[in-house]
């Protein structure tokens, strides 16, 4: 009984992916509280570096978290640390012997990897560092293919590639747990995708967003700009079930001409199904819908466990909604001619956002959590510039990089309380919310960006 109370104490290392680095603490913290755990990070903890170390989790623990996780590489079992190999020789030696020995005995098969970050170590040198280690009581066999029981050296360069140090920072050793779901980049991505648009979402950034949002077995999950449905897809995949809605006919229903470099029009089987299908989720699939997001058709309940999206910027795709600002002779409620096609106009990017959050506190269940792409432009970004809404409470905000001048980030807010009044939500939204200084302000200044450094190129051709 002694014994498995200390292994709960037990401390573990991470071994994180050097991209995508705002994304990772959000991600592990949101996989940690759906277990129900606080993130408890070890001394000297660096959020950049590609080591963490955790406390107060279990096994148990860490294996959940590993997976799901497409920002962790690996995680192991922490025996030993130091800034050189004679001090973690001594904190391998002060490790608890009895929490070694079932790893050890003589009827069991292991092997010692070695692994440098930022450095790479000739074959030899690694059969050196190995044989080092000695001093530890391993007496079982060693098995390079079918080992029962994997250890590894790591060791920690520092992250400039162009300044390496010749002994390393850091240095770990530890058991092997389990690895991370780095390969649902791989099998997922969008390059082998059955149905593909223009601004279909990464895999690996559509996995993050699964996981900020705490995506889990039986949740709904709700897309109200879903274009393709790569993030229907990421969701699916951890046994969500999915629905959205867009604007676009040709989209939703798989028409038009297509996205693919050698093909001119869409087959007759691409669609947001056919995605979930290729992946064997399609049990998964609720339905997707042509549908204006400015304008709900649900009933005001709260529906969703989680509402993901990726709203149109206006550059790669458009913002539109249905509207006109003519005077228009509106027909009877539930009367509408054959021929009747909506009119479309501008949806302006200040108000998708004031939408999108009003529609989230209305829909989402308590907890339920709001992940979405905010396009920002860096000259003029501030904190303030986020928008917020009483009923969510800001979780994370990261920042991906598009250009010197541009980016977008992933915000996360979680559901706190209910509005006070379903029947009127205006009063949710600061009124005087308006991120981009103007109507399209971000595609203006986008675009002059785009045209100055144009213009700077010519000058630098010309001699100027």
């Amino acid at each position: 009984m002694a014994a498995s109370s200390s292994r709960t104490r037990l401390q573990y290392l991470l071994h994180l992916a050097q991209d995508n680095l705002d994304f990772r603490l959000p991600e592990i913290k949101a996989l940690l509280a759906l277990r129900g755990k606080p993130f408890h990070p070890g001394e000297h903890f660096k959020e950049k570096a590609p080591f963490w170390c955790l406390d107060g989790l279990c096994e148990d623990d860490v294996r959940g978290i590993m997976a799901r996780s497409v920002c962790a590489k690996s995680a192991f079992e922490l025996w030993g640390h130091g800034k050189t190999h004679s001090e973690l020789r001594t904190s391998l030696l002060t490790y608890p012997s009895e929490l070694m020995t079932p790893f050890l005995h003589k009827d069991s098969t292991y092997k010692i990897n070695v692994y440098t970050f930022n450095k790479t170590l000739e074959f030899p040198d690694r059969i050196k560092r190995i044989n080092a280690m000695e001093y530890l009581p391993f007496e079982g066999t060693v098995s390079l293919k079918n080992s029962q029981h994997i250890f590894c050296l790591l060791e920690d360069y520092g992250t400039d590639p162009n300044n390496i140090p010749e002994d390393p920072y850091y240095i770990y050793f530890g058991r092997w747990i389990a690895d991370g779901q780095r390969e649902l980049i791989r099998s997922h991505s969008v390059k082998n995708r059955h149905f593909i648009g223009n601004t279909s979402m990464d895999a690996g950034l559509s996995f993050i967003m699964a996981n900020h949002a705490r995506v889990k077995e039986n949740d709904l999950v709700f897309d109200p700009f879903v274009g393709t449905g790569s993030l229907l897809v990421a969701c699916s995949h951890f046994g969500a079930y999915v629905c959205g809605i867009d604007i676009d006919y040709n989209t939703i229903h798989g028409r038009g001409r297509s996205s693919r470099t050698n093909q001119k029009w869409r087959g007759p089987d691409e669609n947001i199904r056919a995605n979930l299908r290729q992946y064997g989720k399609e049990k998964m699939y609720v339905d997707v819908m042509v549908s204006d997001a400015s304008k709900s058709v649900w009933r005001e309940a709260a529906l969703f466990d989680a509402i993901i999206t990726d709203p149109p910027y206006g550059i790669r795709e458009s913002t539109r909604r249905t509207g006109s600002n003519k005077d228009v002779t509106k027909p009877a409620d539930g009367i509408y001619l054959e021929s009747h096609v909506p009119v479309s106009q501008a949806y302006h990017l200040s108000d998708i956002f004031t939408d999108l959050l009003n529609f989230s506190a209305l829909h989402l269940v308590i907890g339920g959590r709001l992940v979405y792409w905010l396009p920002v432009y860096r000259p003029d970004y501030c904190e303030e510039t986020v928008p917020l809404n009483p009923c969510l409470r800001l979780i994370s905000n990261c920042e991906q990089m598009l250009s010197s001048h541009t980016s977008r980030r992933l915000i996360t807010m979680e559901k706190i309380k209910e509005p006070e009044e379903f029947d009127s939500l205006a009063h949710l939204a600061d009124p005087g919310f308006s991120p981009f200084q103007g109507h399209n302000a971000f595609r203006e200044k986008y675009f002059s960006g785009v045209n100055k450094r144009k213009e700077e190129n010519k000058s630098d051709l010309n001699g100027e």
